[in-house]
């Protein structure tokens, strides 16, 4: 089961003015005797160089993960949705496949583009959108983290969203960009309370959301496939906000935020007295726990991302990627 984490055990040029106090706040001086750990400096949450460092582990990371389907080798550089989604995924790719993945192609990402917020505290935070080779012709969206200078960068949320659609951001003379509180009153919608609004979207409509793959025509699928002959399917949905899971945004130049956030879906599905339950693919077993009867409870988490405009209008979810966890038979 995916579970709320506390920030505290979480994972590991401008004017001259500038760069000093954030070379500062990011590293030891070579006297290694003073470091500035920035809880109330207003800096830049890295350095462009850093922040492609952390890129470039990443990627090697993801790839040996991919390639021998062992979580253990990219759990230091992935947490939150991603970490849920990631391992669950090299857990069943390693049951049905012990000596690894024989369809593993390395990931590739170019031409990627960095944004990199200045504010004070912690969590420190960044985004990297680039082109892959994987998901077609759709842009790479993924969010650095960390909750201290001894942590490491990880990535927290990772999301495919189509070419053109990645707003333009709002930022300073220097190039660093703005990050929107999760309590900001300006938007549509609370980024703080987009994940609650989202679930509880799925469940009684509304108009919050403007019409799309992941809104309209998702409870529109979830319809449909609610009730089939001899099954029928129940869905919950859940915010998740806590920890890692905490929504995070950026302001856009028309003074709009582009919001990552998470949710927790589950879904039952149940046989009909009499009739036998439809046996799910390899990658479903892997992940399921008990012997499936009747019925298969089935947890999924996603991570979204969404453009919250200013002032009046509707959230649009840009790209949402979702894995299953975990599942239970009765």
């Amino acid at each position: 089961m995916s579970r709320d984490r506390d920030p505290r055990t979480l994972r590991r040029p401008a004017r001259s003015a500038l760069i000093a106090a954030s070379v500062t706040a990011l590293s030891l001086t070579a006297s290694g005797c003073v470091v500035v750990h920035g809880e109330q400096e207003i800096l830049p949450s890295t350095t462009r160089a850093e922040a492609a460092k952390a890129l470039e582990e990443f990627t090697a990371a993801y790839n040996a993960a991919d390639k021998a389907y062992d979580g253990g080798l990219d759990a230091e550089h992935t947490t939150g949705a991603l970490a849920d989604i990631d391992s669950a995924r090299l857990k069943a790719g390693k049951a049905n496949n012990p000596d690894g993945n024989p369809n593993h192609t390395p990931l590739e990402l170019t031409d990627a583009k960095f944004t990199i917020p200045k504010k004070a505290g912690w969590p420190r935070w960044f985004l990297v959108d680039a082109a892959g080779n994987k998901g077609g012709t759709a842009r790479w969206l993924l969010v650095f983290t960390r909750s201290s200078l001894d942590d490491p960068f990880q990535v927290a949320y990772l999301t495919l969203v189509a070419p053109g659609k990645v707003p333009a951001f709002k930022k300073d003379a220097d190039g660093w960009a703005e990050p929107v509180p999760v309590n900001a009153t300006d938007l549509a919608a609370d980024p703080g309370g987009l994940s609650q609004t989202y679930t509880t979207y799925l469940k009684n409509g509304g108009e919050t959301f403007a019409d799309g793959p992941h809104t309209s025509q998702w409870r529109a699928l979830r319809q449909k496939n609610a009730k089939k002959p001899g099954l029928v399917t129940q869905y919950i949905d859940e915010p998740l906000t806590n920890g890692d899971y905490a929504p995070l945004a950026l302001r856009t130049t028309d003074g709009g935020a582009l919001v990552f956030f998470t949710t927790r879906h589950y879904e039952k599905q149940t046989a009909h007295t009499g009739t036998s339950f439809p046996v799910p693919n390899k990658d479903v077993l892997a992940l399921t726990k008990g012997e499936i009867k009747q019925s298969l409870m089935m947890e999924f988490v996603s991570n979204e991302v969404a453009l919250d405009p200013k002032g009046q209008g509707k959230v649009t979810i840009l790209g949402r990627i979702q894995g299953m966890t975990s599942a239970e038979g009765s």
